[in-house]
């Protein structure tokens, strides 16, 4: 399965937030509300998730093992940094 598309919208908030990001995969398949969150050891990425009757949240779509979370991850944070470069740029 290939990342065929990233797609991140900056954040500009006081929380962990700094982004959200959308995924495609092989040209077929989109996962949208992927969080960019910023942690202690840099930016986290936060699979999109709803909150369940008891109070916790849930993953509605995951990656099954940790190569493709890597792959997922590394795509995200490389379009969060061109993207904040962009709005540096337009910023200035």
């Amino acid at each position: 399965m290939k990342i065929t598309d990233v797609r991140v919208k900056i954040v500009n908030s006081e929380s962990r937030l700094r982004g959200v990001a959308t995924i495609t995969f092989d040209e077929s398949f989109v996962v949208h509300d992927i969080h960019g969150e910023m942690r202690k050891n840099g930016l986290f990425v936060a699979m999109p998730s709803k909150k369940t009757p008891n109070g916790t949240f849930r993953d509605i779509a995951h990656p099954i093992h940790g190569e493709m979370r890597k792959m997922i991850e590394d795509a995200i944070a490389a379009a969060y940094k061109e993207e904040l470069k962009n709005v540096v740029k337009e910023e200035a």
